[in-house]
């Protein structure tokens, strides 16, 4: 009988342990969300659960602002999930300073009429009114048209960039933030009607 040659056992070396630390892969983080934006908003109009669209509204505050930024916030404006990312943090601001938005939005509405109208907050546009406002258009994610959902946030962040200028309390890149954030969704809210937002 020979006897087998002893062989000593693997170790892991520090490579190994740097993958770990180094947290999970952004590949399969980002296929990740991509799955989670599309069961969210494709799965929800199918669902006949009508809390399903109150536990929407409550993701951010559910889940957790970082947990949604760690799993959506480096998506492409383009995509379902930096379409989410960026409704539950245009929600996220409103709910921080909503007599700030209150004061930018009543400056900017009457300067962007169509867009008053499109965005569908009441006259006039105290901190609740605002509150009840995005707390609706996250509920389209669930009940209603993304596109018609992806409007209203546009038509909303419109105005209030219009209402940054306005007021002058503002800095330009606060303005133009504001402005990007709009031009996003408005043209995300497009290409879910072409059915190429993915």
């Amino acid at each position: 009988m020979t006897e087998r040659p002893h062989h000593r056992p693997m170790t892991p070396g520090d490579a190994f342990f740097a993958d770990i630390a180094g947290g999970a892969d952004p590949a399969m983080l980002r296929e990740a969300g991509d799955l989670a934006a599309t069961v969210l908003v494709r799965g929800a109009r199918e669902s006949q659960d009508p809390a399903l669209a109150e536990r929407v509204v409550h993701l951010a505050e559910s889940e957790g602002l970082e947990t949604l930024a760690e799993v959506w916030s480096g998506a492409p404006a383009d995509t379902l999930a930096g379409s989410l990312w960026r409704l539950f943090l245009l929600r996220s601001w409103v709910y921080a300073d909503p007599e700030r938005v209150a004061t930018e939005y009543e400056a900017g509405q009457r300067r962007v009429d169509v867009a008053r109208v499109v965005a569908g907050v009441a006259d006039p546009p105290g901190p609740d009114e605002l509150r009840r406002m995005v707390d609706d258009v996250l509920r389209g994610i669930a009940r209603g048209d993304f596109a018609v959902t992806l409007f209203r946030a546009a038509a909303f962040a419109r105005i209030v960039a219009a209402g940054r200028a306005s007021l002058g309390e503002s800095s330009h890149d606060e303005i133009t933030r504001m402005l990007t954030l709009s031009e996003q969704l408005e043209s995300s809210g497009h290409a879910e009607i072409r059915h190429t937002l993915g």
